[in-house]
């Protein structure tokens, strides 16, 4: 495994050193040769030495010269996207301005405009003017809007953080972390959406290898164990259908590949099934080598084989050949009942549609030549465009909208002339209104979809046909936005509610001026930010608004002093420390948590309610604002969000021994409802285990239990010996922990 091989210690001298650079090089003008031009070998030439003189004394963190980095990166581009000449340089060149003496002029004057804008897209933006703004965040819109307009960039980014997650071992673990989480937040749905299928699922297992080491190692080991037999398997699958295509004379590639280690981890999860229990470990794949003008039919042909001799499941009957997806996807997808009662997933592609599922937007490209249709992909750059140029939206929110608006699967809609409208999964018909016209959005009051009455929050599927209705006494509310996931949509939905909150906060304005003026002091903006701060709101329109409303009295005015016209606020009275969520807690001398690099007895932390860690599991803290820090385990629901927007705000930490302070924990027990089982349970935990029970609910019904418990434990190994012995008990068939309140 790739581990074992990271672990000897880099340590070439010179002369191995410029081999191997020279032997990388080699390597990429090999992997370009069919593309090259005459002239290109020398511009290549000039961007590989311009980039090495750059790095050259730089290393990466295994030690290795930097310059393989931006090498690695270009061989990506060419031999796993299938770029160019041109790509190639601007990913030789990628680092070159953000860390090196190089300027943007400097490779517009040797390589020309296109390049240089390439190469900007992909610097990083080093400080950010907006305080609030994440710079992950910032960077990335700036990724996008350069994308519009070239969307070599965000191939080339993709191959940036291919590399990178590929040779993370060298890293430290909160960086891991960081870069993992940020990954598969943004970068792989990314990959997926520009059609890079290999490298959305690899960038998908890697990122699992760092953020779910033990899960990942446990489904990579059952994997190589089922080797064998799954080889064995799809041979005995794939016989008959083998021998039908020969017969037809069909020019093809068939063959089983195991699906990724993330999705079938995705799987475990999602429908709550042992490894064992996840019936399409691989998928069968027909790739056709037949011409462009008779690729339906020879798909069609091959299902018709297919389903002669397995039984399909109708409903997992996916047919993008008539429908390709918006990254040009192509393919028939089915799933069979094969030998021995398994479901087997088949995909039937041909050559050309393999191609665009493996080098997606590049391959794409190059059969679009000579096709007249606005492409897929055009119509999804226009609606990014819009968004990226509403200057109000905040880069955070931005970041989550990007990804429910753009990252996802999508739907296609008809409008009732039988125009087609691309949306993403799950959008309502309030999105689609706003789709159509941001004047039919806000005063969308219903819609009918295929003819029948829906409210706005209806959700579509593809294929409805959506007529929307209107009424001029409609407008948006606040409720708007847990209605509708596009990006169009929410930032429609935030302008009209902003504008509506200014006309009712004018009133609160006004009083706030009339109340200031009776106490002498002036109604001027370092008062009313005075006043803001105080009442803890995010601005003095907030402020205006909630006196306007009267969630504000203003009654505490009386205790400000005002010093010529402006207001002092009084002196806060300390506020006694507030406990957490403890039992039995004796005054303990250490604290339970590390802090690094700081006194660890000072810091206040509070553990987060979304994922309530316990000592032993594997946490980071998190500054919030208002708050101090937060602890959160690093596979809390959350963890991905925060670590890939807000990675300048983690703090590295880990549990000290201290068997004094008990957490409460929850456990779902599922089981047989047989005679005692609910005493043997609580027998185990409190009398055999002394563990305190908190609550405790069980629910029974046809046959079977399931409860609800909570229990104070003191660290994650008095969990797992709980769990583990719960589990031994008769008739008990799961025991799982959960995190939240909700329950």
């Amino acid at each position: 495994m790739a581990e074992t091989a990271a672990i000897p210690k880099y340590n070439l001298n010179d002369e191995q050193e410029k081999k191997l650079i020279l032997r990388e090089y080699r390597a990429l003008l090999r992997a370009l040769k069919p593309k090259l031009k005459p002239g290109d070998k020398e511009l290549l030439r000039t961007a590989f030495e311009m980039a090495a003189e750059a790095h050259k004394t730089m290393r990466r963190k295994s030690g290795e010269p930097y310059i393989l980095h931006p090498l690695a990166v270009a061989r990506i581009c060419v031999e796993e996207i299938g770029l160019g000449v041109r790509s190639t340089i601007c990913a030789l060149l990628h680092d070159t301005v953000e860390d090196t003496d190089i300027s943007l002029e400097d490779i517009e004057r040797e390589f020309g405009s296109e390049i240089a804008r390439i190469v900007d897209g992909l610097t990083k933006i080093s400080n950010v003017i907006d305080v609030n703004a994440s710079q992950q965040a910032e960077n990335f819109k700036k990724i996008l809007l350069t994308l519009t307009d070239d969307p070599r960039v965000i191939l080339i980014k993709l191959s940036d953080r291919l590399h990178n997650m590929r040779t993370l071992d060298s890293m430290k673990r909160e960086k891991q972390l960081k870069i993992a989480s940020e990954t598969v937040y943004v970068y792989a749905p990314l990959a997926h959406r520009m059609g890079l299928y290999n490298i959305k699922t690899e960038m998908e297992d890697l990122s699992m290898k760092y953020l779910e080491p033990v899960e990942y190692k446990e489904i990579a080991r059952k994997l190589a164990e089922t080797k064998r037999e799954r080889s064995r398997y799809i041979n005995e699958f794939i016989k008959p259908i083998n021998q039908k295509l020969e017969q037809t004379n069909f020019e093809f590639e068939l063959y089983g590949r195991p699906k990724s280690i993330h999705s079938i981890w995705n799987k475990m999860k999602k429908k709550a099934v042992e490894f064992e229990e996840v019936y399409d470990l691989f998928a069968i794949r027909v790739i056709l080598n037949v011409p462009q003008e008779t690729e339906k039919e020879a798909c069609w042909k091959v299902y018709s084989f297919i389903t002669d001799e397995y039984t399909p499941a109708p409903e997992r009957l996916r047919d993008w050949l008539s429908n390709p997806k918006s990254n040009g996807y192509e393919a028939l997808h089915t799933t069979v009942m094969g030998p021995q009662g398994k479901w087997v997933e088949v995909q039937i592609r041909t050559k050309r549609m393999n191609e665009i599922a493996e080098k997606g937007l590049a391959a794409h490209w190059k059969y679009k030549e000579g096709a007249t249709d606005e492409s897929r992909f055009d119509k999804w750059f226009q609606q990014i465009r819009e968004v990226l140029n509403d200057k109000d939206n905040d880069s955070i929110d931005f970041l989550q909208d990007f990804k429910t608006s753009f990252l996802a699967e999508e739907i296609y809609v008809y409008t009732p002339k039988g125009d087609v409208k691309m949306l993403p999964v799950n959008s309502t018909a309030l999105d689609f209104a706003f789709a159509i016209h941001s004047m039919v959005g806000s005063q969308c009051i219903g819609a009918k979809v295929n003819h029948k009455l829906v409210p706005i929050s209806h959700k579509l599927r593809s294929g409805d046909q959506v007529e929307i209705i209107t009424s001029a006494k409609q407008k948006p509310n606040e409720d708007w936005l847990n209605i509708v996931v596009t990006a169009k949509a929410r930032s429609k939905v935030k302008d009209a509610l902003k504008e509506e909150k200014r006309k009712v906060a004018d009133e609160g304005k006004y009083t706030l001026q009339r109340k200031l003026e009776n106490m002498g002091a002036a109604f001027n903006q370092h008062n009313a930010d005075v006043l803001t701060v105080f009442y803890k709101l995010p601005s003095p329109l907030d402020l205006y608004y909630q006196i306007s409303i009267k969630q504000i009295d203003l009654k505490e005015l009386k205790e400000f002093q005002v010093l010529g016209d402006k207001l002092e606020p009084p002196k806060p009275v300390k506020p006694v420390e507030q406990k957490q969520e403890h039992a039995n807690t004796k005054p303990s001398k250490e604290t339970e948590l590390i802090i690094f690099g700081e006194s660890s007895d000072k810091i206040v932390y509070t553990l987060a309610n979304c994922c309530k860690p316990i000592p032993g599991d594997d946490v980071f803290g998190f500054v919030t604002t208002g708050k101090g820090l937060t602890i959160h385990r690093t596979n809390c629901p959350n963890a991905t969000k925060l670590l890939s927007n807000y990675g300048h705000r983690i703090v590295k930490t880990k549990w000290a021994k201290n068997k004094e302070i008990s957490f409460l924990t929850g456990l779902k027990i599922v089981g047989l409802d047989d005679v005692g089982v609910i005493h043997k349970i609580t027998n185990l935990i409190s009398g055999e285990l002394k563990i305190n029970i908190a609550a405790m609910t069980i629910e029974a019904k046809e046959g079977l239990f399931h409860g609800n418990v909570r229990v104070y434990v003191h660290d994650k190994e008095e969990l797992e010996e709980l769990v583990d012995r719960l589990k031994r008990l008769p008739g008990i068939e799961t025991v799982d922990r959960y995190d939240t309140d909700a329950l």
